[in-house]
């Protein structure tokens, strides 16, 4: 199972909660580079980190990611 991100919906969530992408690294206790891969689909996430990101951008884990 791989959970990858929904891009352009990741980056609004994180836009429009006014964070940048070190903001969110530092809140979600990963690095900044981590965060651009995810943005652009390069990296999955595990369960554990799909749902703080979800968290901390207050969004459900469907708008935000895709189970394949």
């Amino acid at each position: 199972m791989k959970i990858r991100t929904r891009p352009n919906v990741f980056m609004k969530a994180r836009i429009v909660k006014g964070l940048s992408q070190r903001d969110l690294a530092k809140q979600s206790g990963l690095s900044p580079s981590y965060i651009s891969l995810l943005e652009r689909s390069v990296k999955s996430v595990g369960p554990a980190t799909a749902k703080r990101l979800c968290e901390l951008l207050e969004q459900p884990l469907d708008s935000l990611f895709i189970i394949e």
